[in-house]
């Protein structure tokens, strides 16, 4: 099995576009590593990068203790997984899953253990004898992964693997996919712009815009403590709320004001040393959607964090209700627009005006020109 080590990887093409700039990464071996981000943010490259795809302008590559810049792909112990598949349209399953091997020499009997043992781990032993065009996408995806499993690399690269699944399949294929990773105890690193994907499947997500690494962390810490507005608002569905507000003091409280709301920030918030200094500044606040309530309880809990809404839009997902929430008039450049993600068992409606209580408790504020968190 393998680490991999990113050293200063620079991708950069004719014309001066720099598609991959200082990119730093240390991949622990059997490790499940995720690249997010919105297309063009330098992903695909790198994942092309390791695989051999795509010239690394400047910066180290190490595949375990070995360089491989100058290593030809076939060469790099790697597998890689398609988003379109590419499997051969004239070749039965068995011989799609074999056809790498057979042209690497590999003795007929080992050839057929490994393609039987992949088919078994994927569940699709029943499909060795048919041909693609008769497989649906979900078959042809686990055809896709079982050639990538039968080489036994050190490292799998999958390049957005899910996303010609329809959404049902999709949520099954993640809890493979980790069952997979799991059982194989190889390095996974994956691409994907959908964060539920990178959620639910990684170790660590590696949370990229504009060919730039914003955050590199555990699934849970990137939700709890981004680093940025970019990463807080791509990490979480829907994505928090960012309410551009003013810190003031008044006595011995920090409250966030906008619109004509009071917020009192909580006593460990507000006497945070790296706040101090934003007194009297405009400031980002970032709030999740499940922590905006409209019950009663969370009002009777957060008294000095209650604001007055117009409810817009309700959205009833099955087990909650989204609340599409503003404040303030479109004549003014004050509008506040939140999401809340409250109970389905609430009465409240579009077309009400409702009290929202405010968990301050898990505010984020935000630096207004850096955009870097302040205090989480």
């Amino acid at each position: 099995m393998a680490s991999l080590s990113f050293k200063h990887i620079y991708k950069k093409y004719p014309g001066g576009v720099t598609a991959v700039s200082d990119f730093c990464l240390e991949v622990k071996d059997k490790e499940f590593i995720i690249f997010v981000g919105p297309s063009g943010c330098g992903k695909t490259t790198t994942l092309r990068m390791i695989a051999g795809l795509e010239e690394i302008t400047e910066g180290e590559l190490f595949i375990g203790d070995k360089l491989v810049n100058e290593i030809a792909p076939k060469d790099r112990d790697i597998a890689m997984v398609f988003q379109n598949y590419a499997l051969y349209p004239h070749m039965t399953v068995f011989d799609n899953m074999a056809f790498g091997l057979k042209l690497r020499k590999v003795p007929k009997e080992q050839i057929k253990r490994r393609v039987e043992e992949a088919a078994r781990i994927l569940d699709i032993t029943h499909l060795l004898d048919r041909r693609p065009k008769a497989l649906s996408g979900g078959q042809k995806q686990r055809v896709a992964l079982g050639r990538a499993i039968v080489r036994e690399p050190k490292v799998f690269l999958l390049d957005e693997p899910l996303s010609n699944l329809d959404a049902k399949l999709r949520a099954s294929m993640r809890t493979e996919l980790t069952k997979i990773h799991k059982r194989l105890g190889t390095t996974f690193i994956y691409v994907t712009h959908d964060q539920v994907e990178a959620m639910t499947m990684a170790t660590r997500i590696v949370v990229m815009k504009d060919g730039i690494i914003q955050q590199v962390d555990t699934p849970q810490d990137l939700y709890d403590k981004p680093v940025n507005t970019f990463v807080a608002g791509f990490i979480g569905t829907p994505q928090m709320n960012f309410i551009n507000s003013t810190l003031v003091k008044k006595g011995d409280g920090v409250y966030l004001e906008f619109n004509g709301h009071s917020v009192k920030l909580p006593d460990e918030k507000a006497k945070a040393p790296e706040l101090q200094e934003y007194i009297g500044k405009d400031v980002i606040a970032g709030v999740r959607p499940e922590c905006l309530h409209d019950e009663q309880r969370y009002l009777d809990m957060f008294p000095d964090a209650i604001i007055e809404m117009s409810v817009d839009v309700t959205e009833l997902m099955g087990a909650e209700i989204y609340l599409y929430l503003t404040s303030g008039s479109e004549d003014d450049d004050n509008l506040t627009n939140l999401i809340a993600r409250v109970s389905a068992r609430s009465t409240t409606r579009a077309g009400d005006t409702v009290k929202i209580a405010m968990d301050v408790s898990r505010v984020h504020i935000f630096d207004k020109d850096t955009e870097k968190c302040i205090i989480h």
